[in-house]
């Protein structure tokens, strides 16, 4: 008898929107959206203009999957943080293209970019200060999963708040959007600052091929 209960608490952690959302953020930062982005002679420019189409999509997203009234619109809160997860994700890897800087894309960037005008505590153990400008090191996978995790649980906490809205369906529908499209400003903010950054210092290395 006793030793089936650490299975059966293990599959009710699993079923926790906290737990749910650790998971599905290290799969979303474990595979980097592939983009068709390359490095233009105005990057600032571009940068901009996938913002807003990205911020206008997570807005339309969230917006939509925010309509099913009352208690139907809680089934919608995962669905649409994944959904609007995954827009952020595809700006980041466009803007990182449109600086020229694709290659030097890996998951501590992706989370660094996400959540850092949100979860600031939870990100700073990602990024050191060298000068004025912000670099995002490389940490071991179990820093990663402990990152995760603090976001998956603050991010858990506030769909309590979130679902509220649910309950006024048209209201709180374009109450969704316009915070999606908000949010979706912010994190291509950082993104838009981190990668001119990284712009900037990779044409300021000397080339290599020079004799």
């Amino acid at each position: 008898m006793a030793t089936n209960v650490p299975a059966r608490r293990a599959s009710v952690e699993e079923a926790t929107p906290a737990t749910r959302l650790t998971r599905f953020l290290l799969d979303l930062v474990s595979d980097i959206p592939r983009t068709a982005e390359h490095r233009t002679p105005g990057p600032d420019e571009r940068a901009r203009a996938i913002a807003a189409a990205a911020s206008n999509r997570a807005a339309l997203t969230a917006g939509t999957l925010a309509l099913p009234p009352r208690a139907f619109g809680w089934i919608t809160l995962l669905p649409e943080l994944y959904a609007i997860w995954r827009i952020q994700a595809q700006m980041v890897a466009d803007i990182a293209g449109a600086y020229g800087v694709s290659a030097e894309l890996r998951r501590e960037q992706m989370i660094y970019c996400l959540f850092r005008h949100a979860m600031a505590q939870a990100v700073r153990d990602l990024a050191v200060q060298v000068g004025g400008r912000v670099l995002i090191q490389e940490v071991p996978l179990r820093l990663v999963e402990r990152i995760a995790a603090k976001i998956g649980i603050g991010v858990s906490r506030r769909l309590v708040g979130r679902g509220i809205t649910r309950w006024v369906p048209v209201i709180g529908a374009c109450g969704v959007g316009l915070y999606a499209r908000y949010d979706t400003a912010q994190v291509a903010r950082t993104a838009i600052a981190l990668f001119a950054d990284a712009a900037q210092e990779k044409a300021a290395e000397p080339d290599s091929r020079t004799p």
